[in-house]
């Protein structure tokens, strides 16, 4: 069996679970052990069943090489609890799975955990007021207004290069916008986007949206420093001056600010246990037990960075100010004390990037009820946090700039033309991805022309206008756009053929007209009397 990448969506956690007990059982080796006297058939041993675990998570896409043996141990340890394993008696149900040489065996069938059936959370309407209605005081009345009907012909006049007569308009002011229209607006928009990058039809099932916070994401955007840190309006929600103090000890070894250097052996061993004792007893993780299953979901985007630090980036924007600070300097210090060579080894054992990520990703990503696989995927989620924390942890500027030039266009006094809706909303922002010189060579060429080659189309197929004003347009058209010309009439034969030549019909020849001319009588002598 195959592993596969498991995406984003709902129940990833329990997808992630399955996908690991069938890959398991498929690909651990068994066969016969003797064990006091007695052979077994078709078991193996806890150190053999460790190994072709922790390989096998280390080659999952969904995982990685970062797996820990410890790690896989602990999984191990939750397999049997759950009866995903049982030793040679049949006993399961505790955590008491060790690295030894203890033998065990499949079930008959290792449970496969169900998709649970989450309560639908209504998605919210958001109402804003009529802006149709003019101001007190400004009357429209001399602004004469006609009902005219959209059509294609009207949708010409306005957008041809041949512009005919100005419908009827009248002004549109807008009524200003309250705080909580713009705190709604920026909510809408990011939940927007989020739900774009994830390419999910709805979050419906990996976010209660009601629990999203709009005047979070706000603080988050406008209120921080010049390092890009957030600032916080209730300063009895920061950091106390000890933990940052610590913090920055070890972050800037060995250039201690704040603490006096050290005096003897052992002390930035110290420094960092104060540090994990003091997060370690928070009573939530930093992400918060309600964006547990986003940020999981996020997880299944791993493989294409790019996409997966945008979701992350406005993932991050729902936190709470208090979280999204200390998560900043949190994953900041972990950085650099990973990267800092002049920093004594916190561990005989473990490396200091696996330290860093073993420490600090229960109180960074755990779920609220116990999942089996939080470990695993919170140490995958802080890996890839430590790697790109800077633009994970930086403001978004691109949807920063939609939602606001969103929100001026609605501000903006308009022109509204009989029979437009002028209140019909902006189309969603786009966002920028790199492609190859190519693609934009081919996409400038043909991504502009499709349009105006229409619009030559409707010039051509138009039977309302006579031949003088459509000869006259082409000919326009033509001198403005002549690639796209050349396109639908290459050689003056095809060009001919939309408007053929009448053919004079000579009238008839009439037979009296062959006969010699009339001759006046002329008398003669001939005639006698």
């Amino acid at each position: 069996m195959e592993p596969r990448l498991v995406g984003p969506g709902p129940y990833r956690a329990t997808r992630l679970w399955n996908e690991i007990i069938e890959l398991f059982r498929a690909g651990m080796p068994l066969r016969k052990h003797r064990c006091r006297f007695k052979s077994y058939e078709r078991c193996f041993k806890a150190s053999e069943a460790v190994d072709c675990l922790h390989e096998l998570l280390g080659s999952n896409q969904n995982f990685g090489p970062e797996v820990t043996r410890d790690q896989t141990v602990k999984l191990l340890k939750k397999f049997l609890k759950n009866h995903v394993i049982e030793d040679i008696k049949g006993r399961w149900g505790k955590e008491d799975f060790e690295d030894d040489g203890h033998l065990y065996r499949f079930p008959p069938s290792s449970p496969l955990k169900s998709y649970p059936k989450k309560p639908s959370c209504g998605k919210e309407v958001i109402k804003f007021p009529d802006w149709n209605e003019p101001r007190a005081g400004c009357s429209q009345e001399h602004i004469p207004v006609k009902s005219i009907a959209m059509n294609s012909e009207m949708w010409y006049k306005r957008h041809s290069i041949a512009i005919g007569e100005v419908p009827a308009c009248k002004l549109v002011f807008r009524r200003d916008l309250t705080q909580t229209n713009i705190e709604e607006i920026w909510k809408s928009m990011t939940l927007s986007r989020l739900q774009k990058v994830l390419g999910l039809d709805s979050l419906d099932e990996v976010l209660d949206t009601k629990l999203v916070n709009s005047k979070h994401i706000i603080q988050n955007v406008y209120n921080v420093n010049k390092q890009g840190i957030v600032t916080l309006e209730d300063k009895s929600k920061e950091l106390p001056h000890w933990i940052l103090s610590a913090m920055k000890c070890l972050a800037n070894w060995p250039s201690c600010s704040d603490l006096k250097q050290p005096t003897y052996s052992g002390f930035e061993r110290d420094v960092f246990k104060t540090i994990v004792d003091y997060f370690g007893q928070m009573k939530e993780p930093l992400l918060t037990f309600h964006f547990f299953d986003i940020f999981v979901s996020v997880l299944g985007l791993l493989q294409k960075p790019s996409k997966a630090v945008e979701a992350l980036q406005i993932s991050c924007l729902l936190l709470p100010p208090e979280n999204r600070k200390r998560l900043q300097l949190l994953v900041r210090m972990m950085a650099r004390i990973s990267l800092n060579q002049d920093l004594p080894p916190l561990s005989e054992s473990v490396r200091t990037r696996t330290l860093m990520v073993q420490a600090f990703s229960h109180c960074i990503l755990c779920s609220k009820d116990e999942i089996d696989l939080d470990e695993l995927l919170a140490a995958k989620l802080v890996s890839f946090l430590m790697d790109n924390y800077q633009e994970i942890l930086s403001v978004p500027s691109a949807l920063k700039s939609s939602i606001e030039d969103h929100v001026v266009h609605l501000q903006r006094v308009q022109i509204k033309y009989a029979g437009a809706d002028s209140d019909a909303p902006l189309p969603p922002p786009s966002f920028c991805h790199q492609i190859s010189t190519v693609e934009s060579e081919y996409q400038r060429a043909t991504g502009s022309q499709e349009p105006l080659a229409a619009l030559l189309e409707e010039i051509v197929m138009n039977k309302e206008i006579s031949v003088k004003d459509k000869k006259k347009k082409l000919k326009q058209f033509q001198k403005s756009y002549p690639e796209v010309y050349r396109v639908r009439f290459p050689t003056p034969e095809a060009e001919a053929m939309l408007f053929p030549e009448k053919t004079k019909q000579k009238p008839p020849i009439l037979m009296w007209a062959l006969r010699k001319p009339f001759q006046p009588f002329h008398r003669t002598r001939s005639f006698r009397m």
